[in-house]
This record gives C-alpha cells, structure tokens and sequence, in this order.
C-alpha cells in the first residue's frame, strides 16, 4: 500500500555531517520520515523545496529539462524500500513510448520530484513508515 507524502524540510543536525530530508504523510496518521542524503543531494533538494533559483541548472534540473525536452513525464515518486538504513526509490514515467519504472536513489527521486511543475505525488510504501517507526 502507498501512502501520499510530502517534503516538510531538509535539516542538518550536528555532530552529523549528513542532512536528512523530512517527509510527512498527507493523510492521517501523519507519520514522519527522515531519510539521510548526501550533502550535495541535501542542497539540490533544500534549493528546490524551497524553490531558490540558481545562476545555473543544477544536475537534477538538467535532468527534468531533459526530460521536458523529450516529452518524458514523471507520474510519480516512489520510496519504495529501506534496507540497513538505505533508501530505495524510483521515478514512475510515461512518454510515447509508453510507461517505464525507473529505479533511483531516493535523494535523486525526491530532487527530480520537487522540480516538476506541476509537483508529483510522492508516494511511500506503507511498509517504509512502519519500518521507520519501530
């Protein structure tokens, strides 16, 4: 089962050098979800959730121009396992080509996500949440 979440900020708690994305689940119970990324994978996701222009295109913005170009669009975003504190994701397309599932690191998932216009869903596998919760 799926579960419809959104980003609610990017934090770098110290002593760690890594900062975590926080996802929250839309629906009730409103779970949280905090997945460690790089620090560069931390950036691109802070500039574009906080939607803060650079002179430049990032990578993951090269990327969706990319896609745009080629008439590739991303349906959603998929977090869809975690294993020894590693997250898996992948980005859910259509073109006319047809429909592909394209498997990605989640800090590459959730950077492609938070640049689309219109935003696409992000979607957790419910076994995530609890998973995360214990």
């Amino acid at each position: 089962m799926w579960r419809l979440a959104s980003v609610v900020g990017v934090e770098l708690a110290l002593p760690s050098s890594y900062p975590e994305v926080m996802l929250l689940e839309t629906p009730p119970p409103h779970r949280r979800l905090r997945i460690p990324v790089g620090l560069a994978e931390g950036t691109a996701i802070a500039y574009a959730w906080r939607r803060i222009a650079t002179p430049r295109p990032l990578t993951h913005q090269l990327l969706v121009d990319i896609l745009d170009r080629h008439n590739v669009r991303v349906e959603a975003v998929r977090i869809t396992c975690v294993t020894d504190g590693v997250f898996a994701a992948e980005l859910d397309t259509t073109s006319r080509m047809g429909r592909q599932v394209v498997p990605s690191r989640s800090s590459d998932a959730l950077a492609v996500a938070l640049r689309q216009r219109p935003p696409v869903p992000i979607l957790v596998a419910d076994s995530v949440f609890a998973a995360e919760q214990r």
